[in-house]
Order: structure tokens, then sequence, then C-alpha cells
């Protein structure tokens, strides 16, 4: 191999790109788009959810229940009602996503056994924002009901063991305030290598092609390996140069942690980036056409990110069938890597069963693409 016509096919890319608008928006734009879009839209959590209140008793009890809703980062109680109907009017015109009803005997009950029943009506429209949404008032009750069961021990002196026999003292690892952008944002980075790596690398044999000077790389002496390294080569520090761009971005405008080393991140995204540009390459040269090219690309690279990698979802969470179709998915193992580095710290020992799973992979695209083009106008 002879590296100065792999550098000269280098250069030659780089030109190609450099005159190529739309190489140069998906190489500066795509990185920063998807990042804030999905930074800022893809969230999982809820706060400051819309709740109104049926205080059927307006006492003091209630109205401390009530101030509990209110002082909680959870809720943003907008109406106190006076009337059912017009509580259940809210709820469906989606103007509370929460519909919390106190009942006429409230203090009652908690004077009598220390324990009552509130009633919440939830909008189900959207089932993770109601199951957050059910959650937080149950928290929320809990808590209220808790402290109410302590001082009617306290007032039949009666021994507090009874009240509260187990508590549950947990800690969160890695993610400590369970937000959702430090899930989200890290398997992001994939996102963006998939997007740019397969989009553009599909791009550079089929340009040959479109262009008319096929014939004229034919006609030259570098080897159809050294085509291959020479176009992809640039492709590669672009990778680098994005996925170093996205954790800037993620670190220190979105504050998400990053506990790891860069070069255990660049280890397991350079394997990534060449599974990914081995990909592209092959679909460029069985397909003659740009156009036709990347809707290939992002469909053989885009789809299994996106929906098996558990990037959006957790794969633990998936059917079993499908749970060992992702094992097949080579995205599953970067974005694991990428999770554990960022959140968790995790180095190259830590990570040996995500990088063999990679390894393997791209020794097997990198074979299979290196046999791809043949230096032939057939």
């Amino acid at each position: 191999m002879n590296l100065r016509r792999v550098a000269a096919m280098g250069r030659k890319e780089l030109i190609q790109i450099r005159r190529d608008p739309r190489s140069l928006a998906i190489v500066v734009l795509l990185p920063l788009i998807q990042i804030v879009l999905l930074g800022y839209g893809a969230r999982l959590d809820a706060d400051h959810i819309p709740t109104c209140v049926y205080d059927q008793e307006s006492s003091q009890d209630s109205q401390a229940l009530l101030k509990r809703f209110q002082a909680s980062r959870y809720f943003d109680v907008r109406k106190v009602v006076h009337d059912y109907r017009i509580l259940v009017a809210a709820v469906d015109a989606g103007r509370c996503k929460l519909g919390l009803v106190i009942p006429w005997d409230f203090s009652r009950r908690v004077a009598d056994a220390g324990h009552t029943a509130v009633q919440a009506v939830v909008d189900g429209t959207d089932n993770n924002s109601a199951q957050l949404a059910v959650g937080y008032a149950q928290a929320v009750v809990g808590a209220y009901a808790s402290d109410v069961q302590l001082e009617w021990f306290a007032v039949h002196r009666l021994p507090r063991q009874a009240a509260a026999p187990l508590v549950v003292d947990y800690r969160t690892w890695f993610n400590e305030e369970l937000e959702s952008k430090n899930f989200i944002i890290p398997g992001t980075v994939a996102l963006v290598m998939v997007l740019m790596g397969a989009l553009l690398s599909s791009l550079t044999i089929a340009r040959e092609w479109e262009r008319g000077t096929m014939e004229g790389l034919i006609a030259t002496p570098v080897t159809a390996a050294e085509i291959m390294i020479g176009k992809l080569l640039p492709y590669m520090l672009i990778g680098v140069f994005d996925a170093l761009l996205c954790t800037m971005l993620a670190v220190g405008w979105f504050a998400v942690p990053f506990r790891g080393a860069i070069g255990t991140l660049l280890v397991v995204t350079i394997m990534f980036l060449t599974v990914i540009l081995g990909i592209g390459y092959m679909i460029s040269v069985a397909t003659k056409s740009q156009v036709g090219a990347s809707q290939y690309a992002l469909l053989v690279t885009l789809m299994p990110t996106t929906m098996l990698s558990g990037f959006a979802f957790p794969v633990d969470q998936m059917p079993v069938p499908i749970q060992a179709v992702t094992y097949l998915v080579y995205s599953r193992y970067y974005v694991s890597a990428l999770k554990k580095i960022y959140l968790a710290g995790s180095g190259v020992l830590d990570l040996w069963p995500q990088i063999l799973a990679l390894a393997i992979y791209a020794s097997v695209i990198g074979l299979f693409a290196t046999r791809a083009f043949r230096k032939s106008l057939q």
C-alpha cells in the first residue's frame, strides 16, 4: 500500500466535501441540530404538571395537603375549583393533566384513623406523563400520610414504630437526579455518528459515477484498498471531530456528567465509525445513484440505531425475542458504551464486551468493504 496515493485520495475527497454544500451542512450543522433538538425536545421528565384541585372540605388539614402539592416542583396548581364538573371539564379540555379531589370528610378520617384517601383524575392520553403524574402524586400524598400517621400515633400514645415498620433508604448511582437528558444525550452521539457517517460515506463512489469521473479514477495506479482508505479516512476524522463537539455541547451546555476518559471515548468511537463507514461505502459501491445510496444507508443504519440500540427504548424492557435481535445491532454496543463512559466513568477494561463486539463487527465489515470495490466499469 502506497501512503502517498492514500493521502492523495484523502485530499481529493476533502476537496469534494468542501465543494459540496450538502456535505458541509451535514458535517457542521447536523451535530448541532441533533443534540440541541434532542437535548431540549426529547425529555421523559415531567415538571410543573398542570394541576386542578377540588377541595370539598377546605379545612386546615386539606389545605396542608394542598400546600404540599404547591411546594413540589413537579406540580403547578393552576386552579382550585368548587365543582367536580368543572374539574372534569378542565381535564377533558387539557388545561389540567391532573385533577385532585379531597373528600368532604378528609379531616375526620385523618383524626379517627390517621389515614384517608384522595382521588386523582389523570389525563392518560400521554401514558408516560400520566404514569409520572400518578407516581409523583403518590409520593406527595404518601409523605403527608406518613407525617399524619406519626402525629396520630403520638396523640394516642402508641409506639411510632407501628406507624412505619419498614423504611426504604435508597441511593441512585450514576444519574443521581434521574434526569432523562443524562440518559438521552449520550445516545445522541451515536445517532450523529450514524447520520453523518452513513450519509457521507454512501456518497463516495456513487458521486464518482454520477459526475463521470469513475473512468479517470480506474485509470490511475491507485488500488481498490487505497481508494477505500483514502476516501473514508477524511470521514473518520470528521466523525471524531463531531463526537468531541457533541461531548463539549453535552457537558458545557446541557451539564451532562462526563466521568470517563476522552481516550476511551475515542477508542469506541473509532471502532464504531469503522463499522458505519464500511457499511456506507459498500452501499455506495452497490448503488450508483447518490440519492438511492443515501436512502439505503439511512434505512440500514438509522432505523436499527433508533429503535433497537437502547437509545430511545431500554433494551431490557423489550420482548425477549426482540432483545435477542438487538445483539445483532452494532449500535447497541456503542450506545451502551457511551452511557457507561459518560455516567459511570467506565474504562477500557470495564467495556471489554462492547469493545470486543465492535472489534468483531469492524473486522467483518472492513473485510467485506475492502472486497466490495473493483476497478472495473462493469
